[in-house]
């Protein structure tokens, strides 16, 4: 049986409204099958990868930052492998899904990287894929701005996607089979609030701030375990707070996920000439 010290990573997922949020909207798309061969990009510090791999089937996982590499390496520590963001270290056709997880805003040229997972994808293979979802005009991006938050301090090169530019991103390469918003104003000011309180603040005293704003490690649990017990304690109260979302249903969310199947290759070469 794993310890305590081992499970550090779920243990702070049972008790994150919102890394619970990013999965269920990925698990929203995801097919369950022994026989699958994914490559998850980007996934935050390693729990996403966990949870992908216990579903069954064969996974690397892959992220820009040598600090988030170390931390999905200590969880998953197979398989993991960090790239630049231009190309994949894998052969032409090497999975039937891409899970790609807060990843293209970091990039220049978010449009190779959709090329290359096109090329990495067999054919009729997936990608689900997520980004900050822009919202016009937006308070709380404000609001984000104002506390520090900013795009530089959080690695973007973008604020994110509309859904048409999302699509637009996509399309070269890939059907849309359908996607959703989510992370309403409740979720939002949450997650402003808690990257405010918490992470940018600790990243100044602890160094474990990454080109990807901060990223929540074994160490940082380790050596913060009174601040995460309280964090614990109060999850309810932020469970309940994230809930009120329902409140704001008719509205899009602020975070955008789409599901994608790889148009044949030929199509997508002429397309992209």
């Amino acid at each position: 049986m794993e310890s305590a010290a081992q499970n550090w990573h779920l243990r702070l997922f049972d008790k994150s409204v919102l890394k619970q949020a990013k999965w269920r909207a990925i698990s929203r798309y995801l097919d369950d099958s022994a026989t699958i061969a994914g490559l998850d990009l980007g996934a935050d510090n390693g729990v996403v990868s966990h949870l992908l791999r216990i579903r069954g089937g064969t996974w690397h996982s892959a992220d820009l930052d040598a600090h988030a590499v170390a931390s999905i390496r200590d969880i998953v520590t197979t398989n993991v492998h960090q790239v630049d963001g231009k190309t994949l270290p894998f052969e032409d056709e090497s999975f039937n899904i891409v899970v790609v997880i807060d990843m293209l805003e970091h990039l220049d040229d978010d449009a190779q990287l959709v090329r290359e997972i096109h090329r990495v994808l067999r054919e009729g293979g997936t990608v689900i894929t997520n980004v900050p979802h822009i919202k016009t005009p937006s308070i709380l991006r404000r609001v984000r701005l104002a506390a520090g938050l900013t795009d530089a301090w959080h690695g973007h090169v973008r604020p994110g996607y509309t859904r048409r530019q999302f699509e637009n991103l996509l399309s070269p390469c890939f059907d849309i089979l359908g996607g959703h918003t989510y992370n309403r104003a409740f979720s939002e000011f949450l997650d402003i609030a808690l990257n405010y309180v918490y992470t940018r603040k600790s990243a100044k005293s602890t160094g474990n701030s990454s080109s990807k704003g901060s990223v929540v490690t074994r160490d940082d649990v380790d050596k913060r375990a009174k601040q995460f017990r309280l964090f614990a304690t109060l999850y309810p109260f932020m469970r309940a707070w994230a809930a009120l979302d329902a409140l704001f249903a008719p509205f899009t969310g602020y975070s955008l996920i789409l599901h994608a199947r790889k148009k044949p290759t030929q199509s997508a070469r002429k397309t992209n000439a």
